[in-house]
């Protein structure tokens, strides 16, 4: 074997070892209904990141960290938040429970060790996306919507067709569908959302002009 091809065989093993410490991480951290959904978008965002060409670890590592504030309670959640300067809206002052995506970004660097950004930043937007969303940004986002575990979503098949077909058209119709579901049941609409809808919207519109 040539020191290339033991390099890379270290590298993935090293790999392996960091997705099974997560995994048993999770499974204590988590309760098991919410740790089954979160094998479940790691799985899901590996195969997404698998078809788009991007970084299998890396979609692994943020779909088993994505929720891991879940089970947080919305006082610690808030305090996490304060003592370390993480800025609360007002859609996440009213419903703290928002805040387990920042606040699981958050642990994921200071409890579990991650320090790259494109894995931090995708649990940071992955229930509200964000204008200029990256790709490894979308997986996580999708992933979290069309796991195998969900079933409650509107036109999830079709959804589910779409992640693996056009990965923006899929995150555009993630979006409009939250937004209608949030908008019929009057609940509270993070602006981060909305905003997230308005630019896809708008460049969607812009592309169609061309």
């Amino acid at each position: 074997m040539n020191k290339e091809a033991k390099h890379s065989d270290t590298k993935h093993s090293k790999e392996n070892q960091e997705i099974i410490a997560l995994r048993k991480a999770m499974s204590k951290a988590l309760e098991e209904k919410r740790y089954e959904h979160t094998l479940g978008v790691a799985y899901t965002a590996a195969a997404l990141a698998m078809r788009y060409g991007q970084n299998v670890h890396k979609a692994q590592t943020a779909g088993l960290l994505h929720d891991c504030a879940k089970n947080l309670t919305n006082e610690k959640r808030v305090d996490i938040c304060r003592k370390n300067n993480i800025p609360i809206n007002a859609a996440e002052e009213k419903n703290p429970f928002l805040l387990h995506a920042k606040v699981g970004s958050y642990l994921a660097q200071k409890k579990y060790g991650i320090s790259d950004p494109e894995i931090l930043d995708s649990i940071t937007y992955h229930t509200t996306g964000r204008p200029g969303m990256t790709t490894m940004d979308k997986i996580i986002y999708i992933a979290d919507y069309i796991e195998p575990g969900r079933s409650q979503a509107p036109g999830l098949p079709e959804v589910r067709r779409l992640a693996f077909t056009d990965l923006d058209d899929c995150l555009f119709r993630i979006l409009r569908d939250t937004l209608d579901y949030l908008s019929a049941s009057k609940m509270e609409i993070d602006e981060a959302t909305r905003q997230t809808y308005d630019y896809y919207k708008s460049l969607r519109e812009q592309n169609t002009e061309r």
